[in-house]
């Protein structure tokens, strides 16, 4: 295949090229409508296309190329030890570049393997995306994975996988699979997301709807969020409402709307619900306040628990030394050793030596020896031990008044 060979420092006008184009450092080409090249184009050093390039493959070492227009490429492009600006759209196979590349246009390719900074103006389609550095899109990012040892910043995005080392900031749209980040994530817009997973900071500040968030610092959603699991080591708020399978905490958690989950709510810092909290089961090892909260199954109370209209569980214990305010009804209710409450409503009562209540509703109630509480009014029967303390004898009733909840 014949070559046209550009001496270094020269200056001239091109349009169709047959065969292989060479150019030596600090060239400045001027395109004849369109640089159309049939083989291979090469640049050695620093070069300059003041218009649209057309080439079976691309090649470049040691220096940056800029072109004023499009970049067209049926095969490869590739930039070794060296940097890419295109000033409009670009197309390839496979991208490879070491130090930097900045694409104006729509860029399209198979693969894009950047070593330094990938930069773009406009949109950007692949199936796979590698950054060494940093990301930005202006436009939308679609992929199947997309992995920077930086940070990304981009548009909207149509992903499977998400990764990079530092910071992701979106504005939002779909990752289908999981999205892995060492520092900081920010959504702008809604996002639909499998799997979350944040080092330090996350922010969510619109609508959320995904599998599973593992966040080990911060979390804020500021609208709706669904998920499976959540997961926050340190503090998290949601400013709408939250639902899903269980919740895990470890710090703080705030939630301006309801809580709805299917599992479990395990806390072991403190949760503040300002409306409805509803679930299967409760391990609460901290603080829980929340206007009403409702356990189908069970929920285990071993720090403190405080609501406006009640918890109510099928089987509710409060753990030795809880405290709980607001109205406790269930199935079964048992308060152990130490453990202090108001009224208590339930099928069956038994409150341990040196519990505290205020009042008992129940069938069934047994009042340990050392327990200390107000009323007793129950239904079926009432076993009260030597040491415990009533201030007005067990009432036996033929109705209890209405359970709240």
């Amino acid at each position: 295949m014949t070559e046209t060979r550009l001496p270094r420092g020269s200056r001239v006008r091109l349009g169709t090229v047959e065969g292989d184009l060479r150019a030596d450092a600090n060239v400045q080409i001027e395109v004849d409508g369109r640089l159309v090249v049939s083989g291979e184009a090469r640049f050695d050093g620093d070069v300059d296309i003041d218009g649209d390039l057309q080439c079976r493959s691309f090649l470049s070492e040691d220096g940056v190329v800029r072109i004023r227009g499009s970049l067209i490429a049926d095969d490869s492009v590739h930039a070794r030890d060296g940097a890419l600006e295109v000033g409009g759209e670009f197309r390839a196979r496979r991208v490879d570049v070491d130090r930097g590349l900045r694409v104006q246009g729509p860029a399209t390719a198979e693969e894009f393997e950047v070593g330094g900074i990938l930069q773009g103006s406009s949109t950007l389609h692949a199936t796979k995306v590698s950054v060494g550095g940093r990301l930005h899109l202006t436009g939308r990012l679609t992929a199947e994975s997309v992995e920077a040892g930086g940070s990304v910043d981009v548009g909207d995005v149509e992903l499977d996988t998400l990764e990079a080392g530092g910071l992701i900031h979106l504005n939002g749209g779909t990752v289908r699979r999981s999205i892995e980040v060492g520092g900081r994530f920010v959504a702008d817009a809604p996002l639909t997301f499998g799997s979350l997973e944040v080092g330090g900071f996350a922010q969510l500040k619109g609508d959320g709807n995904g599998g599973s968030l593992d966040i080990g610092g911060v979390f804020t959603a500021h609208g709706n969020l669904a998920f499976s699991k959540l997961e926050i080591g340190g503090m998290g708020s949601i400013g709408g409402n939250a639902t899903g399978e269980t919740v895990e905490v470890g710090g703080k958690f705030d939630v301006g709307g309801s809580v709805r989950l299917t599992r479990t709510l395990e806390v072991g810092g403190f949760v503040s619900v300002h409306e409805e909290l509803t679930a299967d089961r409760l391990d609460l090892g901290g603080s829980l306040t929340a206007r009403k909260a409702i356990f189908s199954s069970l929920a285990e109370v071993g720090g403190r628990v405080s609501t406006q209209d009640g918890l109510k569980a099928g089987r509710l214990v409060l753990r030795r030394r809880a405290r709980a305010s607001g109205p406790l009804v269930g199935g079964t209710v048992e308060l152990e050793d130490r453990a202090r409450a108001e009224d208590v409503f339930g099928d069956s009562v038994d409150l341990g030596e040196r519990a505290e209540a205020r009042r008992i509703y129940a069938a069934r109630v047994r009042v340990r020896a050392g327990a200390s509480v107000d009323e007793v009014s129950y239904t079926q029967s009432a076993e009260i031990d030597p040491g415990a303390r009533l201030r007005v004898p067990a009432r036996h009733v033929d109705v209890l008044p209405a359970f709240p909840l």
